[in-house]
């Protein structure tokens, strides 16, 4: 049976999902703008991976511990992405198990994921990200992809096809600009929350990763 610890240790505060066995990796997984993580979806996607033998912590963005409502500010994002660099210097130093160290997020937590891992090769060995705002809604001229070429960390993402924030053809176009391995995982009507309820996407998130990542292997 998996356990739930609850984290507040420095930059870290959130909740650490132990799985039954010994881990075969480690996620951290953060949440998105308008949230913290102690969603519905992080919650089942981190009860999913501990399932399947993987160490999830779940952790609040440097805007949310700052205050508990409210966007993150542009100017600001920088900080976001200090303090998931700070998570994953924890991750090693108080967390560490054998196997992969992944990195995930969703929606601003995936993209600002995705940006640290851009801007450091070789910080972690995957990412999971649920939902990346590829624009912002109806402004498919603003594409956020400028740091993608220079991703070279093997990527999961999960899409609804009635995501706002991009369609699953802009979302394959961006991934043809990562020159690491990705593997898209697209649920037919899903919107941007990527409603666990309605469809399966905690048993395909973490197939997805265990293939890509060859968890357990």
């Amino acid at each position: 049976m998996t356990t739930v610890e609850t984290v507040d240790e420095g930059a870290v505060h959130g909740f650490l999902h132990r799985p039954e066995s010994a881990p075969i990796a480690t996620l951290a997984l953060t949440h998105g703008a308008g949230s913290n993580c102690d969603t519905v979806l992080l919650r089942a996607v981190a009860d999913g991976f501990a399932v399947a033998g993987v160490q999830v912590l779940r952790f609040d963005l440097a805007f949310r511990l700052r205050r508990a409502s409210g966007p993150p500010h542009p100017s600001r994002a920088a900080e976001d992405r200090a303090g998931i660099a700070e998570v994953i210097a924890a991750v090693h130093a108080d967390y560490s198990v054998p196997g992969p160290v992944l990195l995930g997020g969703h929606s601003y937590g995936g993209r600002q994921a995705s940006m640290l891992a851009a801007q450091n090769p070789g910080l972690v060995d995957g990412l999971v990200l649920l939902s990346y705002p590829l624009h912002p809604p109806k402004k498919p001229d603003k594409l956020r992809t400028e740091h993608l070429p220079e991703l070279n960390t093997p990527t999961v993402v999960v899409h609804g096809s009635k995501d706002e924030f991009a369609t699953t053809e802009e979302i394959r176009a961006a991934l043809a600009l990562i020159p690491a391995p990705t593997r898209l995982v697209e649920f037919e009507g899903a919107r941007h929350d990527l409603s666990v309820v309605k469809f399966p996407v905690v048993e395909q998130a973490v197939a997805a990763a265990t293939e890509l990542f060859t968890l357990g292997r």
